[in-house]
């Protein structure tokens, strides 16, 4: 049975998903036929080996600079020599984003090295070294290779260290389609992380395919896959011809079969699912809905079936397709064009450094604004930061010891020696102590230029933790090192651990080139980048929503801005757009809440712009915004700031302008997937309805669909049920146990209990009839609770033994005549589930 699980890519680390088939055990070889072969592997290996080079570099990340500037995060992987000046073959995963490549031969000669082609379609790459007299390899024919032939890998597994490593197998399977437009061999010759982009070889020495990942799950063993021999020759001519890979484009969008999709045999072809406007498909005919059933001369039931087909043609070249249409089958004769290229930005090749340490000629580390620096181990690593520098920690890449620093701005100077370590002593903020500490030496140590308090303490059984304090500048400094018993009882490693911490210093040389500064405290503007394009820079103390939303706050979360990106729709305009958007605010709120002013005609990103500034209130305090809206791109922007009405002043009114200044959109930089976003605005009927049932209450309600409702934890039905919607609900009650004149006698005596301890609260009381024959007691209220003026309306009634308490609330604020209509709609459908009930 097939099973959704996770596929690595081996290199820089790529996680797919991808449909599992079963997979047939192939024949296990006699042991003569092993013998012969495991006799012919090292000669093989000895003519392919030099071939076959490793590839290292730095990762490069938008998303997170640290990864670039941590001198041990680097990423590894395999590459096989195509041309003797250089050229190398790999996988695109492996140095897509790889900075500072490295590239070593067999025989350990390094070289520099950069991307010079990448297509992702088929997840091949070129990188570039300068070099002569290199030794190609040499590639059989994908006609050669047959299923239970032996095969080894050879490549860097795991580590760097591990390169030119080389495991053995046999083909398990040809023509698999996992998790890639193309055929894939698969073998079971071991493929671990870094063997990406290395070379599998067949008995002769020949490459038949260039590994590019694996099946990884618990229980699974050596299930590996490689590119096709033929596909990678197919890419590298079009590399040769072309500096890319030029595919044909129909214009179709195609859906497999069941049977295909869960990889049984399929006795029929590939659904036309869509056909792209004036595209070749649609000039030859070709409809939805019909069936694709060859390409030329090739049969297709798959996806990949159709790309190992349409990758033997060119743009510009014509082809048959034919189809089954109805109950007849056609050939339409296809001209094909050529399908845009995913673009691809090659990474520089000396970003960040010409070295592949991020940190080469650093032997000092430090933080320029906490105002410390100390030695730097060349096996020192960061492990946590905090987001302003207070607090860091560090690990040997050896695993020998732990190094904490923290900065507590809140110190006084004068804190006496014995308060210092009894503070020490008792500090419980150690990130590696384990409880039951016992302290082994404390003193305070007096030198001139920075005197401190130490304490050393076992903590368990293993654990041994050196701390100093130092007080200086209204701060104290903490730095607690940790070492297990073995390290701490080795007395040369204590002279190395004890020379660490002696070099800490309260200073930092801004002019000292061999000190690398780790401050990441930043008063300056930070550029947030979103997959639509769209840049804007916000002061460095705002905090993006956690939920991973383009809404941005300040300390306090009093301002915010969000960003609202959509699609224009054919003939929309940008002043419909902010009609529409100003009439539905104007609907949400009464005329004396709410203020819309005259809206400025601005330049953002190079287009129209216009800037609509608002203010509402409930009845207490005033909330604004403005709003900047323009269209780029087929695409809408909303930028929006909102904040508190007293908060307008020259000051914001600053920020506004330069956050303003700041916003760019740039169509390269927009997630490639990105298609039609719908405006939800336009096509919203703030009237539509869906239907709300309680079975177990026996009701039913009408209720528009903008308003909001909170389901219960176990999904049934509730004795209480609230529909919101800003500045009112409707609330449905139920009880079955009280009697129900026991009920309103209670009712009645709350509402006279209210009126009594306040004046202001009024209301009225009347006995009704509903839905025809429902007989049901009504309280109508007006009150101002905080400042908050609302009208409330109560029904009260029964049926069947089951009382019913319904409150219609409704601030003046949003009491326009569509709102209030709404509320009464929504209360007005009240049925009993046997049919009784209002209209």
């Amino acid at each position: 049975m097939g099973n959704w699980k996770v596929w690595m890519k081996k290199g820089g680390i790529t996680l797919l998903a991808a449909f599992v088939l079963g997979v047939v055990a192939q024949p296990v070889s006699s042991h003569a036929y092993a013998a012969e072969v495991n006799a012919e592997i090292p000669q093989v290996i000895e003519k392919a080996s030099p071939s076959v080079v490793a590839i290292i570099g730095k990762p490069s990340s938008e998303m997170d600079k640290s990864l670039e500037t941590n001198r041990f995060n680097l990423a590894h992987g395999t590459g096989v020599i195509v041309a003797s000046n250089g050229v190398i073959v790999t996988n695109a995963h492996v140095v897509k984003n790889m900075k500072n490549i490295v590239v070593v031969t067999s025989d350990g000669t390094t070289y520099r090295g950069h991307a010079s082609n990448i297509d992702e379609e088929s997840d091949l790459a070129l990188v570039k070294i300068d070099a002569t007299g290199l030794k190609p390899a040499t590639f059989a024919s994908s006609s050669d290779i047959k299923v239970g032939e032996t095969v080894a890998a050879i490549g860097t597994p795991i580590s760097f260290a591990l390169r030119n490593s080389v495991t053995v197998g046999i083909v398990s399977g040809l023509d698999r389609s996992v998790s890639s437009q193309y055929q894939l061999i698969q073998t079971d010759a071991a493929i671990n992380p870094g063997n990406s982009g290395g070379a599998l070889i067949n008995m002769k020495g020949e490459v038949i395919g260039i590994n590019t990942m694996k099946y990884a799950d618990l229980g699974v063993e050596n299930l590996g896959f490689a590119i096709p021999v033929d596909t990678v020759k197919y890419v590298l001519k079009n590399f040769e011809l072309y500096g890319k890979v030029k595919r044909a484009y129909l214009g179709l969008e195609l859906e497999e079969s069941w049977e295909a999709v869960v990889g049984l045999p399929s006795s029929t072809g590939l659904r036309v699912s869509y056909v792209d406007a004036d595209s070749p498909a649609a000039e030859a005919g070709i409809e939805q809905d019909e069936i694709l059933v060859s390409v030329g001369n090739s049969a297709v039931k798959t996806l990949v079936d159709y790309n190992e087909a349409i990758k033997t043609y060119l743009p510009g070249q014509s082809v048959d397709i034919k189809l089954q249409s109805g109950a007849a089958t056609i050939t339409k004769t296809v001209k094909l064009g050529e399908l845009a290229s995913k673009e691809v930005t090659l990474t520089g090749d000396n970003e960040g450094g010409t070295s592949i340490d991020a940190d080469s000629g650093k032997t000092k580390i430090g933080d320029s604004h906490f105002g410390w620096s100390m030695k730097y181990p060349a096996g020192l690593v960061k492990r946590q930061q905090s987001d302003d520098g207070d607090s860091i920690s560090f690990i040997d890449a050896k695993g020998e010891f732990a190094l904490a620093i923290h900065v507590d701005d809140d110190q006084s100077d004068d804190l006496s020696p014995s308060a210092l370590l009894n503070k020490l002593a008792g500090d419980d903020s150690s990130n590696y102590s384990s409880g039951g500490t016992t302290i082994l030496e404390r003193q305070y140590v007096k030198r001139a230029e920075s005197p401190y308090a130490k304490v050393v303490s076992r903590s368990g059984e293993e654990g041994y933790v050196q701390t100093r304090g130092y007080v200086h500048g209204g701060r104290l400094y903490t730095v607690q090192l940790f070492v297990t018993k073995e390290q701490y009882t080795n007395h040369s490693k204590q002279n190395i651990y004890n020379d660490l911490l002696d070099s800490f210093k309260l200073s930092f040389n801004n002019a000292d080139g061999s000190l690398k500064d780790i401050s990441v405290f930043n008063s300056d503007d930070v550029t947030y980048t979103s997959e639509y394009g769209l840049s804007i820079d916000l002061p460095a103390e705002w905090q993006q929503d956690h939920g991973g939303s383009t809404s941005f706050y300040n300390d306090d979360y009093s301002q915010a801005v969000h960003v609202n990106v959509t699609s224009a729709s054919s003939g929309d305009t940008l002043q419909n757009w902010i009609d529409r958007e100003t009439g539905k605010f104007e609907a949400q709120y009464t005329a004396d809440y709410r203020r819309v002013d005259k809206p400025v005609e601005l330049t953002v990103a190079g287009v129209p712009a216009w800037k609509v500034s608002y203010a509402s209130s409930l009845g207490d305090e005033w909330e604004a915004g403005s709003s900047l809206f323009f269209i780029k791109d087929k695409y809408k922007y909303e930028v929006q700031m909102t904040y508190p009405q007293a908060d307008q002043g020259e000051e914001l009114e600053k920020a506004w302008d330069k956050m303003v200044a700041s916003i760019s959109v740039n169509k390269e930089t927009m997630d490639g997937e990105l298609g039609f976003i719908q405006d939800l605005d336009e096509i919203t009927d703030p009237d539509q309805t869906t239907l709300y049932k309680n079975e177990k209450f026996n009701y039913t309600l009408r209720i528009p669909e903008q308003w909001t409702s909170i389901r219960s934890y176990d999904g049934s039905d509730p004795v209480s049920k609230s529909f919101n919607f800003t500045g009112g609900y409707l609330r449905v009650d139920t009880d079955s146990k009280k009697a129900y004149a026991d009920m309103v006698k209670d009712a009645e005596d709350g509402q006279k209990t209210n009126h009594n301890n306040d004046s202001d609260y009024k209301y009225t009381s009347e006995d009704v009839t509903l839905f025809g024959d429902v007989k049901a007691k009504k309280y109508t209220v007006s009150y101002t609770k905080k400042h908050i003026p609302y009208t409330e309306t109560v029904y009260l009634f029964t049926r069947k033994q089951i009382n019913y308490t319904v409150t219609l609330r409704i601030d003046d604020a949003v009491g326009t005549d569509a709102n209030v209509a709404r509320l009464n709609k929504a209360f007005t459908s009240f049925t009993f589930v046997n049919g009784t009930g209002g209209k």
